[in-house]
């Protein structure tokens, strides 16, 4: 199929601004996806009817096809959330929902707690961001509805901790396929000072974003830092007006879709499931990556093994595991079949909204490739810039190529080479400091991106509006930027880890105290 050439144009990134700001405008995710997936293909086809319907029909189909087998890779993610679905269903109907809840209570003694139960949740289950947002979410939300905090403040955090701590973790699938990609950049430019783990590892104090958007949860949670429109929504829960309601597109589990809680629930019930998934998860990307290992005559090591995973295999294995043990703790119960059957088809169709809009966000993302986005923006740093501006050059861009790709993994396998090669050409020793800025500026624009996945499952996690996660999530994610970009400007021009967070922790401090001078404004509320 021939397709336009829009690699050298400003018109490459129209179908990625036509979605965003169509469904910021109109709040209405999948029309605004969908209208930016009928603009590219136009474009791309010369405005042609039947090439484009040609052309759509092809990236329809290869969402369930490729090369002529199920493509196992985004299959494997949507039956995963479908089982989440069904596994969150399941603990429902067998109470445990309700006892850990009410257990929850007894122990966390207020929203402030409540708050950092989930922050920190989210700060220990960083295998997978998709894995962090829903098990997280299924966790955590009992005991944040019960202490009404908003769903929209649930989704803040389940974003924040997810990707950041996958970011800057090793033991992770995002740090394995960094480690991977950082390790052909040092090679291709003969760079044998660092290996590409001690590489990765270097880079982890200079990931500013990361490190202040979680130190900014803690910080929101603990100081009650709602601004923009959080605050509306936390009004909204601590009234009791609106927390299962519009935020999250529809009453509760139990309440919309008639799930009635069993009264002999135990805790267990809800912790089993969920740690069998945890760890079913982990033991299978080991598993799934010592075996890629051995096919390929290299010796094990738990870091190889997660570098090599089948991630989605893994996801979807464990995942199964975890819907055994909660079809287990409703089984002991004695419920009947029927109930037991209903539940689950509660639960998978609790999930198809969200699937739809994944299955959108993943064909504006082929759209948007096949336009060549990523490709036209990483040109505009071409030139005679100075070589301490990099950093913070290469950090905004990465940022503006996220947000409009809606993926940090897409950003991270353009932009990455690209701050090799420029580093390579002015200054080697800004190397780790430039890839450390495109992985920041990735996660920061992944964050703000409304047709990220990552922003779509961690609403679905919290079952929070998918606007209203983006728009309430906006605010803090555009301060921990301003930290970050402060902290590349001094890298840059001092080459001085220390200064640079000394640098960072200041402004932070600056920003935090801003935003609560923002929360304490009177404003409307309802």
């Amino acid at each position: 199929m021939n397709l336009v050439d829009f690699s050298a144009s400003s018109l490459s990134v129209l179908p990625a601004i036509f979605a965003l700001g169509l469904a910021i405008v109109t709040r209405r995710v999948l029309l605004s996806l969908g209208l930016g997936i009928v603009s590219g293909a136009l474009l791309l086809n010369d405005f042609s009817l039947s090439a484009s319907t040609s052309y759509l029909s092809s990236l329809a189909l290869s969402l369930f096809v490729d090369d002529g087998a199920i493509n196992f890779g985004k299959m494997s993610i949507v039956a995963f959330l479908i089982l989440v679905g069904m596994i969150t269903a399941l603990i429902t109907l067998s109470g445990g929902t309700r006892a850990f809840a009410e257990w929850a209570q007894s122990r966390v003694k207020s929203k402030r707690g409540a708050k950092l139960l989930a922050a920190f949740l989210g700060v220990f289950i960083f295998i997978d961001d998709y894995f962090n947002s829903l098990a997280v979410g299924a966790i955590s939300r009992p005991v944040t509805d019960r202490f009404h905090v908003s769903r929209a403040k649930l989704a803040y955090i389940l974003d924040s901790t997810a990707a950041p701590m996958c970011v800057i973790m090793p033991a992770s699938s995002w740090g394995a396929y960094i480690i991977t990609v950082i390790g052909g950049i040092l090679v291709s430019h003969g760079v044998t000072e660092y290996s590409p783990l001690s590489a990765f590892a270097h880079m982890i104090p200079m990931n500013f974003y990361a490190i202040f958007a979680l130190l900014m949860v803690f910080a929101v949670a603990w100081f009650q830092m709602d601004v923009g429109p959080m605050r509306r929504f936390e009004y909204q829960a601590s009234t009791g007006s609106r927390l299962g309601d519009e935020e999250c597109g529809g009453p509760s589990l139990d309440d919309e879709l008639g799930i009635e809680e069993s009264s002999k629930g135990s805790v267990s019930d809800l912790v089993v499931p969920i740690v069998v998934l945890i760890f079913a998860t982990i033991s299978l990307m080991i598993f799934t990556g010592a075996q890629t290992l051995e096919e390929s005559g290299k010796a094990f090591s738990v870091l190889g093994a997660f570098e090599n995973t089948d991630v989605g295999a893994s996801l979807l294995y464990g995942s199964a595991m975890g819907l055994i043990s909660a079809l287990f703790t409703v089984f002991k119960q004695r419920m009947p079949m029927p109930e037991i059957g209903r539940t689950m088809w509660v639960g998978a169709k609790s999930m198809f909204g969200a699937i739809l809009i994944l299955f959108f966000a993943w064909t504006i993302g082929s759209v948007i490739g096949d336009m060549e986005t990523g490709k036209f923006l990483s040109t505009l740093i071409q030139g005679n810039l100075p070589p301490e501006l990099l950093p913070l050059i290469l950090f905004v861009l990465s940022a503006a190529m996220a947000f409009s790709t809606g993926t940090s993994w897409g950003t991270f396998g353009i932009m990455l080479p690209i701050a090799g090669d420029l580093s390579a050409a002015t200054e080697i020793a800004l190397m780790l400091p430039m890839l450390s800025a495109v992985l920041a500026g990735a996660v920061f624009g992944d964050h703000c991106s409304p047709i990220s996945d990552t922003t779509i499952l961690s609403a679905t996690g919290a079952r929070c509006g998918h606007i209203d996660h983006v728009s309430s999530q906006l605010p803090y994610a555009l301060a921990g930027a301003v930290v970050a970009a402060f902290s590349y400007l001094v890298l840059g021009f001092t080459d001085s880890l220390t200064l640079s967070l000394v640098t960072g922790f200041f402004v932070f401090t600056v920003v935090c105290m801003f935003l609560m001078w923002l929360s304490r404004r009177p404003g409307k509320l309802a």
